[in-house]
């Protein structure tokens, strides 16, 4: 295949007349440059073209010069973000192949033309961002394309009135749906009853009003439902509460991105790949009234709930505690009522929450996910109390306590007055529940392990199935697995301190004052055995300075557990992303540089010293876990392969996080080194801007395609921390930043190896002694 990919560059200037002479040409890609002008007429010379990607330039003019109609084969024409005008020229509907078409971003206006049904095979159609009018003739001709699967018409149609038509009907294999930001008066529709495959829909940013249609949990695959700044009013029916996709963990179906490489949507959540959208319901600024219903508990599977800015009233349901995949819970600028239930401490998961400015009262809970909240999250509640808000509750408002399950906390409540008494009671239950196990396993009473740590105790005699590793020394290869068990008081909640892939993670404290990190792989979360296995697969082998030392690993009924050294400060992520605006909190650029340069250097051991050499697949800033020097160690290698020296990639689901995964993964389901070098990247350019990968909640750009732009225009200066500018190391961080953006190039290839990555990065002088590197060799 005759390809010319110049894309990812500074080019400028215009496209020459020569490139006619390029009759053989099938792909042409000048994406992401600073090319302008008119697209020369001898383009359409180029009769043998299946892919014309010219996004993000400075491209104008119109479109009539280039003769579409001499691209017989074309398949995707991307032309988003540039600044053509006119209207759409007939030729194009001539290209009867096309699967993907996507004009967003521009100047295009006008009617959109009856030819465009024409195109038979489009599954992919973006006009986004344009200033088309008639949106009723345009859903009359696009109804009939029956394999379009993706549908983007955003900010068009200004005012106009949503159709709600009979001669609508149609769209049988439409997934996505965005209609958003037009101002579009109306209610939301009926035919969108009848897109029976519709997984995504959103229709944010316009006037609509009404209520929300009772048929909306007819649509038994949407998993993504974005109706915010609308003028919706009613109560949330509860009929909401029973979508499909919502109510089970049912994978959602998704568009296969290996057919084009196009984000499938351009919108608030800027994620790069389809299947990359979490299950989420937004509702949030409308004029919604009533409760929240207590029925929300049905929604298992939701990962991002909003109902911010309406008028809601009455208490939070306890029943959103059964939402245990939640990760944004926004319920601010309401007027709910009442305490915060307790039980949203189980929320595990919870990384986002806010209930600021309603009429909450009581105190705050305290413990777990809550001690990384925000005080904003709380503020404008003048009667909610707590430490974090610097207002004592009075004795009257002891701290809320989940009743689930609590018979535990109810012990350590009466404790807190007769301490040695509760302590007896406790080591009396404790040994109680061992001799009631021992006796189970002596009476051979077989029954199923749930592995929960609340309601299945230890067996703490088996202290042979606790394995240590060579990083243990002296005393510490001794450790039995009753010393975790009275370390963690039987893997109290507690002693939890974070999440891990498959489990939960918790602080063991051993008597001689060493702590230590005890990662728990629960039986009952998926992968859970292949995640154990591919850990202690990786770190039995790989010993590294920069890599966190594996203590030992045990076998415990349905459970699985991985000790570690406890690192005093958390992970990168804990310090960029959650603590609170202080100056005594920030990282400041010489400390970063040398968490960059130990990361790098403990991924470099992995890809290149260890054999076999080791994929580590999730590369993220909560995986770099930091000591009490602010030393850096990369973590959690449940996701990793192992790869021989002379292969060069390993078969895979696409897994990982979202903003980390490489753009390549969702095309071939292949694991690279490259593909670690790519999420590395993006923790680069966490370092440097402060930005999460991924913007939560919030209508800003996806942080690598937003640098990429910004560098573009040259405007690198302005992607950098505003912390960390006026510090005097901007021509350091302006270095991270060329390796960070070579990090990220879309093109595997042209990705650098991290024998280079870390070659530049430890070039950098920090100050101090620069760290070993490779070193150390395999045990």
């Amino acid at each position: 295949m005759a390809i010319l990919d110049l894309g990812e560059n500074k080019f400028s200037g215009m496209i020459p007349d020569s490139i006619g002479q390029l009759t053989r040409l099938q792909e042409l890609h000048l994406d992401y440059n600073s090319m302008s002008g008119e697209l020369p007429s001898t383009l359409s010379n180029c009769t043998n073209l299946i892919t014309l990607d010219l996004k993000s330039n400075n491209f104008s003019g119109e479109l009539n010069k280039v003769g579409f109609s001499n691209f017989p084969n074309l398949k995707t024409l991307d032309l988003m973000r540039n600044n053509f005008s006119g209207t759409i020229p007939e030729s194009i509907y001539s290209c009867r192949n096309l699967i993907a078409l996507r004009l967003s971003s521009n100047k295009f206006h006008g009617q959109l033309s009856k030819g465009l049904g024409n195109l038979k095979s489009l599954s992919f159609l973006s006009f986004a961002n344009n200033s088309f009018s008639n949106i009723t003739n345009a859903l009359q001709i696009l109804r009939s394309s029956k394999n379009l699967t993706t549908l983007l018409l955003g900010t068009n149609f200004m005012n106009e009135t949503m159709p709600d038509n009979a001669r609508i009907y149609g769209f049988e294999n439409l997934r996505v749906l965005a209609i958003e930001d037009c101002l579009l008066l109306g209610e939301i529709p009926f035919w969108i009853s009848k897109l029976a495959n519709l997984e995504m829909l959103f229709l944010n940013g316009n006037r609509l009003s009404g209520p929300i249609p009772a048929w909306i949990n007819t649509l038994e695959y949407l998993f993504y439902l974005d109706i915010s700044n609308n003028n919706l009013t009613g109560e949330i029916p509860t009929t909401l509460m029973a979508m499909p996709m919502l109510t089970s963990e049912k994978t959602a179906a998704h568009l296969d991105p290996r057919v084009f490489d196009l984000p499938v949507y351009q919108g608030p959540l800027q994620y790069r790949i389809p299947i990359a959208y979490p299950k989420a319901l937004d509702l949030s600024r409308n004029k919604f009234t009533g409760v929240i219903p207590p029925e929300i508990g049905q929604l298992k599977a939701v990962i991002s709930l909003n109902f911010s800015f309406n008028n809601l009233t009455g208490p939070i349901p306890p029943s959103i505690c059964n939402l245990t995949n939640l990760q944004v819970l926004d319920l601010s600028n309401n007027n709910l009522t009442g305490e915060i239930p307790a039980v949203l401490e189980n929320l595990y998961f919870l990384a986002l929450f806010n209930v600021s400015n309603n009429n909450l009262e009581g105190p705050i809970p305290t413990g777990r996910q809550f001690n990384t909240f925000q005080n904003s999250s709380f503020n404008g509640n003048p009667e909610l109390c707590g430490s974090m808000l610097l207002r004592r509750c009075s004795s009257a408002q002891a701290p809320p306590v989940s009743t689930k399950k609590g018979k535990r906390k109810a012990i350590f409540a009466i404790a807190f007055g007769v301490f040695f008494a509760g302590i007896a009671i406790v080591l009396l239950l404790g040994r109680l529940l061992v001799l009631i196990r021992v006796k189970s396993l002596t009476s051979k009473n077989r029954r199923e392990d749930n592995g929960d740590v609340e309601t299945t105790p230890f067996d703490s005699s088996s202290e042979h199935e606790l394995i240590m590793m060579s990083q243990g020394k002296g005393d510490k290869n001794k450790l039995k697995f009753s010393d975790i068990v009275k370390a963690t008081n039987s893997f109290d909640k507690e002693h939890i301190i974070g999440c891990g892939g498959y489990g939960l993670v918790y602080k063991a404290e051993l008597p001689d004052g060493y702590k230590l990190a005890i990662k728990k792989l629960n039986g009952e979360m998926c992968l859970m055995e292949r995640e154990f296995t591919a850990e202690v697969e990786a770190l039995s082998m790989a010993q590294h300075e920069n890599l966190v030392p594996l203590w030992g690993y045990c076998i415990q009924g349905n459970s699985r557990f991985l000790i570690y050294s406890f690192m005093e400060n958390g992970s990168l992520d804990d310090w960029l992303h959650n603590m609170d605006d202080d100056a005594s909190t920030m990282l400041d650029w010489p400390t970063r540089l040398r968490i960059a340069q130990g990361s790098s250097s403990g991924l470099s051991y992995i890809h290149n010293v260890c054999k076999p050499h080791i994929i580590h697949r999730d590369i993220k800033s909560s995986n770099i876990l930091l000591d009490k020097e602010f030393k850096a160690y990369v973590a959690d290698f449940g996701l990793s392969r192992l790869i021989l020296p002379n292969e060069t990639h390993v078969t895979t689901e696409l897994v990982g996080t979202l903003g980390y995964i490489p753009p390549e993964y969702a095309h071939g389901w292949v694991a690279t080194l490259r593909g670690d070098i790519y999420s590395f990247g993006v923790v680069l350019l966490e370092l440097l801007t402060g930005l999460r990968p991924v913007p939560v909640l919030s209508s800003s750009k996806e942080l690598v395609p937003w640098v990429l732009e910004m560098r573009s225009q040259g405007k690198q200066i302005e992607v950098l921390d505003p912390t960390l500018r006026g510090t005097g190391h901007e021509d350091q961080m302006l270095k991270v930043l060329e390796i960070a953006c070579k990090c990220v190039n879309y093109n595997p290839s042209m990705r650098p190896p991290i024998m280079e990555v870390v070659s530049c990065l430890e070039s950098i002088d920090t100050g101090l002694q620069t760290q070993k590197s490779l070193k150390t060799q395999c045990s």
